[in-house]
């Protein structure tokens, strides 16, 4: 029995030695190991991640980069009731006070002087406009300028040490890129979504004049208005404008305009106070075999004028109704939408050259564009 129990005692004592080693020299071993919880039930832990570094595929280097510069803007607008100067409205009702309506969206500081891009939408009729950083502070923004024709806006806020976001370069960017969408959806707070780049040059989609939409499915929903789209290095590439839903929620279809369009609406808003575009005075359509049959003309693509503006830039320049546009500049139009584009981008006063088909013969017309007037009303998706 003495001999039972001094073997006994050694054993012990050679596994608690190990033990010790063990635990000392490699606690992993013993963590990786299965262990039980205070209910008794097995359970497998991971060992604890390095610190300071990402998950493998996290985008949370991108969005702790871009989200300080995305705003959060609340605006107001004093609304009166559309009957309210009707004498027997005001005799049942009396006068009524005007009713403070509000709006939510988001926009992306540009510039440490204070410049945010936004949607037109979003502050199209306000009184006041409150911008929200997400360091907490608050104040009061002024509109710098807005061009309807493409939804922006650009607003100013006068703060210091401001975030600022780093532009990309959107003209880059391939269907199946990743992307995150950067907003304030709801008003819940800021919140980053994740996608893809589903299509490019989306237009004809009936938003605005100008269209070359980047199509992403990172959702986007009511209050990501004016927000950031950035790609997986925090880069801006778009601003999120509008969805397609049947339920006003995120259905997988979300539209941004490129950042490419945003610089050049801000140039010209902040060194001009507008932004100068193209203009030649015709009535472009689709090409079709019908209208190419009524004018005569021999064309399988481009762009036919079935109108042109008494003593406008085309009409001096010899253009008739029923030409088709083929190339501006040497740049091939093939819908009404890159005509637009394209006539745009021209320079006023400095002349273009048309390449056109007038019946079964190519000409080329040499058209010295005015500059498009503004829109009497915005457009709004």
């Amino acid at each position: 029995m003495k001999r039972i129990w001094l073997l006994f005692s050694q054993a012990v004592t050679v596994f608690a030695a190990a033990y010790f080693v063990v635990a000392t020299l490699q606690p992993d071993w013993i963590r990786q190991g299965a262990t039980r919880s205070g209910a008794g039930v097995a359970l497998i832990e991971a060992p604890p991640a390095p610190a300071g570094q990402p998950a493998a595929g996290s985008f949370s280097g991108a969005a702790r980069k871009a989200s300080p510069a995305v705003v959060s803007i609340n605006t107001s607008k004093a609304v009166r009731h559309p009957r309210s100067n009707d004498p027997w409205f005001q005799f049942f009702f009396g006068d009524q006070a005007p009713q403070a309506q509000t709006g939510l969206g988001s926009g992306v500081i540009i510039s440490p002087d204070g410049y945010i891009l936004t949607n037109n939408h979003v502050v199209e009729g306000a009184d006041e406009i409150e911008v929200t950083l997400t360091d907490s502070r608050r104040t009061r923004a002024s509109v710098i300028g807005t061009d309807p024709e493409t939804d922006l806006a650009i607003l100013k806020i006068t703060l210091d040490k401001l975030p600022v976001i780093t532009l990309g370069d959107s003209d880059s960017l391939a269907v199946g890129d990743q992307v995150l969408a950067i907003g304030n959806p709801f008003g819940v707070g800021q919140t980053v979504t994740s996608g893809i780049v589903s299509a490019l040059g989306r237009s004809q989609l009936g938003i605005n004049t100008f269209e070359n939409f980047i199509q992403t499915d990172a959702a986007i929903n009511p209050g990501n208005s004016g927000g950031a789209l950035v790609d997986v290095s925090g880069n801006l590439m778009g601003i999120n404008t509008a969805i397609y839903s049947r339920s006003g929620g995120s259905m997988g279809i979300g539209f941004a305009i490129p950042v490419s369009t945003a610089r050049q609406v801000l140039d010209g808003i902040v060194k001009d106070g507008q932004v100068t575009r193209g203009w030649i005075g015709v009535e472009p359509n689709e090409l079709s075999a019908e209208l190419a049959e009524t004018f005569g003309v021999k064309a399988t693509e481009g762009v036919i004028i079935t109108g042109v503006l008494q003593d406008g830039p085309a009409a001096q320049a010899g253009m008739r109704p029923g030409d088709v546009i083929l190339k501006v500049d040497d740049k091939a139009v093939g819908n009404v939408s890159q005509l637009l584009t394209a006539v745009a981008a021209l320079k006023p006063g400095t002349p273009s050259a048309f390449e056109v088909q007038r019946a079964d013969k190519k000409l080329e017309l040499n058209i010295n564009p005015g500059v498009r007037p503004r829109p009497q009303r915005a457009v709004r998706r």
